[in-house]
């Protein structure tokens, strides 16, 4: 049954991204200036293969130089015509790939590269499998002998040189002593070139640090990011306002020389650019996907505004303040200001990344987000792929909650996303101690209120929320914002500024409530019990929800085993919508309040004793969540695949290339995503990974893991 998560079947889901009438609105200038943020953006994001696994880059380039040679139909027919069938052309990759023009054409290239990632790719060893650090996973963020205790000395390394982790990774060797040597690298254009940017160039040394010794260094990922800031330039030619030429140079700096500062000023500048037609946002953003919880993988995105949601969104940013007033934490534990953020919906036309969310608040930076403010971004066309939902695959649902599903996911996601980015992640503020001594906060007269007490912690200068909480940091923060969602969407006020009052505000609470639950429930299949860890950030802030309501007791949720008319186990969840208000909610608040107040002061040790407990996956009754875990994998639905759109210049004009919602279509999406360079990039991506192959070596010279 463990095995099972990681298997996908051949006839995987795949949608779309429809972006055509935002696109058409667009004038000939917006739609330049879009491309070559596009083009930034799909460059940044081959970055990606390289802080995932050893083997990525290798993939990439295998499939790049397969596709570049034959279209997916090209190369279905030739597999048929050798007496294929069509199920061992959809399984049997080694035949297919050395059977191909591309094999023809450069045989030892072809099978060079098939023998580098064709093993690692299919493997199910259980440390390859998913990502962590040292003997629990994989990563590329980290070398392959880091532990989780030299990711901590690290963060302390670069707290105290008052450095980001976001732009970094760390390379640990061992010296002829036994001692090791951490190398911290920066992703940047230059390398060890001179620069005229005393910020960066003074950093780059050797210190001692705790009785260990540091370098840093940087030119990570140099060749794609020098390809990424030539189009960044091109974008500046094309930009609307000040703020967008100030924000792109500063990214373009932040990229050249590997300045998160920089990056910072750009945020700023992108904060101030209000309502802009083509939105964007590009760097190393999320840290999901480092174990240790500090690094950023690049992201970046382009889309176009919806003017019919954003309408909406506009009234909730109105009600904001007083919506705020409305959550269950005192009014010193809120920001002294509410800093008016801009939100609106847009139609996605690039997001290169690992995945594309529905809505994004963003920057990340706590600085920024304390007294510069942020933006709020609901991405339409990513969530009208979410809607889809067929009655037939909806799973561990009642039947008689099936068809209200169906038909109030949609709106009542809008709601929750709204409410998720700019009253989750835009409320609550962190209590800080400045390098000169001065508190944000008065000393004398905050009260804990959980305990009555005066404060009795806070964040030092340098300290984030991501260096200190680390490991739980994404998850808890998602879990605060989702928490929000779920407790404001019960106002009125809230649901009628999305057109809903009556039963129908009633039916839009309770499916809102009611996914959540469900949720919470698909979640166990991002749990790794081998490891006892989470996989996913979301998905486990989902589960911690769940545990909550289950904890309110009095018959609010339940979930129930059950067996399917297949015969196989199954299960259904039921949530007693008469009960929200009166034992939902005030659980609800009670979490809530710790969640913030644990935020707010810094208390590590608190925080983690109470996320981690709720995270806690057993097989303690009634719910017994280790065998339901078996049950989810064995119902799951595959994630879909989303094919998305193209834009090629064509002398001055833009054009918009669109694909068909299959395999062979979100293959050729690529193959024109990079027509000319492809030869080039797949050269780049594999000399990157193999000037840094010997961190991921086992004791034989094998892949660590496969020794």
């Amino acid at each position: 049954m463990a095995d099972t998560q990681y298997i996908l079947p051949n006839d995987i889901g795949v949608s779309s991204l429809d972006c055509r009438e935002a696109f058409r609105l667009l004038s000939p200038t917006e739609r330049l200036y879009a491309h070559h943020l596009s083009r930034a953006a799909w460059y940044g994001g081959l970055a990606v293969l390289l802080q995932t696994s050893p083997e990525a880059p290798y993939i990439y380039a295998l499939l790049s130089r397969l596709f570049h040679a034959q279209d997916p139909d090209q190369l279905r027919q030739h597999a048929l015509a050798e007496g294929l069938t069509e199920e061992e052309y959809q399984e049997k990759l080694e035949r297919v790939i050395l059977g191909s023009k591309a094999s023809q054409q450069q045989p030892e290239a072809v099978r060079g590269l098939w023998q580098t990632c064709g093993e690692l790719m299919y493997s199910l060893e259980p440390r390859l499998r998913h990502l962590g650090l040292g003997k629990e996973g994989i990563t590329t963020y980290f070398s392959g002998d880091c532990t989780m205790e030299d990711a901590k000395l690290a963060q302390d390394f670069l707290d105290s040189q008052n450095l980001s982790a976001y732009n970094t990774r760390l390379f640990k060797e061992v010296d002829q002593d036994g001692k090791p040597r951490y190398e911290v690298r920066l992703a940047s254009v230059l390398s060890t070139e001179p620069a005229l940017d005393s910020e960066m160039t003074s950093k780059l040394k050797s210190y001692k640090f705790q009785g260990s010794h540091f370098r840093v260094t940087r030119g990570d990922y140099a060749p794609i990011l020098q390809k990424v800031v030539e189009h960044l330039e091109k974008a500046k030619t094309y930009a609307a306002n000040n703020h967008q030429e100030q924000m792109l140079a500063q990214y373009i700096e932040s990229f050249t020389q590997g300045s998160i500062e920089a990056h910072k000023r750009g945020s700023r500048f992108w904060i101030q650019d209000k309502g802009p037609i083509v939105e964007s946002y590009i760097g190393f953003i999320e840290s999901y996907r480092d174990p240790f919880g500090s690094r950023g993988e690049f992201e970046g995105f382009v889309a176009m505004v919806n003017k019919a949601m954003s309408a909406k969104f506009e009234r909730l940013v109105a009600s904001a303040e007083q919506l705020l007033k409305e959550l269950p934490w005192p009014p010193a534990f809120e920001k002294d200001k509410f800093l008016t953020p801009d939100f609106t919906s847009l139609d996605v036309l690039t997001f290169a990344g690992s995945g594309i969310p529905a809505g994004i608040n963003i920057p990340n930076y706590d600085d920024l987000r304390q007294t510069e403010g942020f933006k709020n971004v609901s991405l339409g066309n990513v969530l009208a792929v979410a809607y889809a939902t067929q009655r037939e695959k909806l799973t561990f649902l009642e039947e008689d909650d099936k068809d209200l599903y169906i038909r109030w996911k949609g709106p009542s996601f809008d709601v929750q996303v709204g409410l998720h980015e700019l009253l989750g992640h835009g409320s609550g503020k962190l209590f800080v101690q400045d390098d000169k001594g001065v508190f944000n906060f008065d000393q004398e007269t905050v009260v804990n209120p959980e305990t009555g007490e005066q404060i009795q912690s806070w964040y030092r200068s340098g300290e984030t929320w991501d260096s200190k909480f680390s490991t739980i940091a994404s998850s808890y923060e998602e879990c605060r914002a989702e928490s929000v969602g779920l407790y404001l969407c019960l106002q009125p006020q809230v649901l009628e500024i999305f057109g809903f009052e009556g039963s129908d505000a009633e039916d839009v609470i309770y499916v809102n409530w009611l996914n959540m639950v469900r949720a919470g429930l698909l979640a166990l299949e991002f749990y790794t019990p081998e490891a006892s860890n989470w996989r996913q950030a979301h998905m486990q802030a989902r589960f911690v929800i769940l545990r909550v309501l289950l904890e309110a007791g009095e018959g609010l949720v339940t979930v129930t085993p059950t067996t399917g008319s297949d015969g196989r186990p199954d299960a259904r969840v039921r949530l007693d919508r008469s009960k929200i208000r009166s034992v939902g909610k005030p659980a609800l608040e009670r979490f809530l309040r710790r969640l913030q107040v644990l935020k707010s002061t810094g208390d590590v040790a608190g925080g983690r004793a109470l996320y981690e407990g709720y995270a806690a996956v057993t097989d303690a009754p009634p719910e017994c969540f280790l065998t339901l875990r078996d049950t989810v994998l064995l119902r799951k639905e595959s994630r879909k695949l989303i094919v998305q759109p193209n834009t090629r210049l064509e002398g001055s004009e833009v054009q918009l290339l669109e694909y068909e919602a299959s395999a062979a279509g979100l293959i050729r999406s690529f193959s024109e995503r990079f027509p000319e360079d492809g030869p080039e990039l797949e050269e780049i991506l594999t000399q990157l990974a193999t000037a840094d192959a010997r961190f991921w070596k086992g004791p034989s010279g094998a892949p660590s893991g496969q020794a």
